[in-house]
């Protein structure tokens, strides 16, 4: 197997895990690049695996850096949570024994393509060679796109619209501080922590979450991955802005539009046969934990 090892050294714990690991691996695998710049992209990169040493930042930064090239990840978490890097540091050697010998079980990770248009083109969203030909930022993201009001943080104005209605008639207008588009890897980062559903991620699907809306009826909605989401700035802020996985941005103007659909990239996750959907659920993020008491009281 030829190994690429992407290792985020910013993490204290990394490194001297880094140096322990690399001559357990060196006898078992060709370890054909190790990356600690966690930047850039890899034009030529020949793996068949990718073994990522952070959190899920970095794990998100891979996913994205691979541009759709289909190369297993698997990664080993070394920050808060990991939803996405969900191997711990000591479950590794004997599963990645196991993926040597007879394989560990693989998903596929739908993500999103995002693009912007500015205010004067008037191309219909539809038309995919016009889009592309006219959008000044295009980017993909695995867990989702955000916009965000920004300084000086006013409410803003968006209209909303699923499958080009917008073309035919008026979308959803909505007063406030943005919305999400996530992907069901997603919908367990910046989407729940906004109020927004836990989608399992064996369901191919995206929501739609409001920002804190100036509404007592605007609910996150589910949508099927082939939908496509219009977004137009009516009214915006001077920092308004879109961020993909909050790593890459580009500003929003009023007019700006940005069309959301399923990327053409798949992440392919090596998923840890230890860990169960519910019970993670409920380990990180304290799903339904019962009240506690204090006997004493």
């Amino acid at each position: 197997m030829r190994l690429f090892i992407v290792a985020n050294v910013n993490k204290p714990q990394v490194r001297p895990a880094l140096e322990s690991l690399l001559p357990w691996l060196e006898q078992r695998v060709k370890i054909v690049g190790v990356d600690e710049e966690c930047s850039g992209d890899w034009p030529n990169l020949q793996a068949d695996c990718i073994l990522v040493l952070g959190g899920d930042g970095t794990l998100l930064a891979t996913a994205r850096r691979l541009k759709g090239r289909a190369i297993p990840v698997m990664g080993i978490n070394f920050g808060r949570l990991g939803f996405l890097a969900d191997f711990t540091l000591e479950q590794f050697r004997p599963w990645f024994e196991r993926m040597l010998q007879s394989g560990l079980p693989i998903s596929r990770r739908s993500m999103l393509e995002v693009s912007v248009l500015p205010p004067a083109v008037e191309c219909r969203s539809s038309d995919i060679e016009a889009v592309e030909r006219h959008r000044t930022f295009h980017d993909h993201a695995l867990n989702e796109v955000v916009v965000i009001a920004g300084p000086p943080f006013r409410m803003i104005d968006l209209e909303l619209s699923a499958d080009h209605e917008t073309e035919s008639t008026s979308g959803i207008r909505y007063s406030g501080d943005g919305v999400i588009i996530a992907t069901a890897s997603g919908s367990t980062a910046y989407n729940v922590a906004a109020g927004g559903p836990i989608i399992s991620p064996t369901v191919d699907a995206m929501c739609i979450t409001p920002l804190c809306p100036h509404s007592l009826s605007f609910r996150p909605i589910v949508l099927a991955m082939e939908s496509t989401v219009l977004i137009s700035a009516i009214r915006v802020n001077s920092g308004t802005t879109l961020a993909c996985d909050g790593q890459s941005t580009t500003p929003l103007r009023v007019g700006s539009r940005v069309i959301i659909r399923r990327s053409p990239h798949q992440l392919l996750l090596v998923d840890n046969p230890d860990t169960k959907e519910w019970g993670v659920l409920a380990e990180k993020l304290h799903w339904a934990l019962s009240p506690g008491y204090n006997p004493g009281s």
